[in-house]
């Protein structure tokens, strides 16, 4: 997979260089290119941005660099043999970042990433480039940050750990919180290591049983708990046919109830005096 990043701040990306993402790209497995907006500029203060059309606070960033860079950075990567580029504007106006489009990315083979600055980028930039390849406005969540670049940084490793061979055991993310088809889109619960004691704490007896089959069923009872605790939107969202016996049963004993839609509804809690 090929990923390239236009940013105005290129030293912000350097985590791209480290852990997972740094070992694939050592591998070749990504090509990760970093591309300075300024390089795009033509006037001595290399000017990106300027006050929007209309009024209104803060600036925007100007068409022109984003237009030249963007020629040149896939021009850049059809000669280096990609193809099927893909642009993801990382925005709090996108749709919400999730691991099922996390795994649609990941089925991408090149990612072009604009995370903007300011008020944004001249909306025209998206619109042309929709014309060429397929434009992704993507949010990691309900706020707002300085810059884009954190959120490629986010959706960079959630795709990048999806590739093959790039996480040591290939399994390793089937029962990832939010993976499809995992667990009923539950989160995962809670994990332990050795050693069984640390200071007074023990861990469940059960995983400690060797007992495969008690092991599941301890597991998927906690992510429900941690699930209805953290996250009851999800189970709410669950039709009724995606949970078993003992599913059902411990959704009961936590409070919940199926409804007439098929799905699951908790009984609101007493509220104390």
């Amino acid at each position: 997979m090929r990923l390239d990043v236009v940013t105005i701040f290129p030293e912000y990306l350097e985590p791209l260089n480290v852990s997972l993402v740094g070992k694939a790209r050592a591998r070749g497995q990504l090509d990760v290119q970093v591309h300075d907006l300024r390089q795009w500029t033509h006037d001595r203060h290399n000017t990106v941005d300027d006050t929007p059309y209309g009024g209104g606070p803060g600036m925007v960033m100007k068409t022109d660099p984003w237009g030249d860079c963007l020629d040149d950075t896939l021009a850049s990567g059809y000669e280096a043999g990609a193809h099927g580029p893909v642009m993801v504007v990382p925005t709090p106006s996108g749709r919400p970042f999730t691991q099922e489009l996390a795994v649609e990315l990941s089925a991408k083979p090149w990612l072009i990433f604009t995370p903007a600055r300011y008020e944004g980028i001249d909306r025209r930039v998206m619109d042309e480039y929709a014309t060429r390849m397929p434009v992704y406005e993507v949010s990691i969540g309900d706020y707002v940050l300085a810059g884009g670049e954190a959120a490629v940084l986010v959706i960079t490793e959630a795709v990048a750990r999806l590739l093959p061979g790039v996480l040591g055991n290939a399994e390793s993310h089937r029962d990832d919180s939010f993976a499809p088809g995992a667990m009923a889109n539950l989160l995962e619960g809670p994990v332990y290591t050795k050693p069984p004691e640390w200071r007074g704490r023990g861990i469940p007896d059960v995983l400690l049983s060797g007992h495969h089959g008690k092991i599941a069923r301890w597991r998927r009872d906690e992510a429900f708990r941690r699930t209805a605790e953290n996250r009851p939107d999800l189970i709410e969202r669950c039709e009724a046919s995606a949970f078993d016996k003992k599913d059902r049963e411990t959704l009961s004993i936590m409070g919940w109830q199926p409804t007439d839609d098929g799905r699951f509804w908790r009984r609101p809690r007493a509220v104390e005096e």
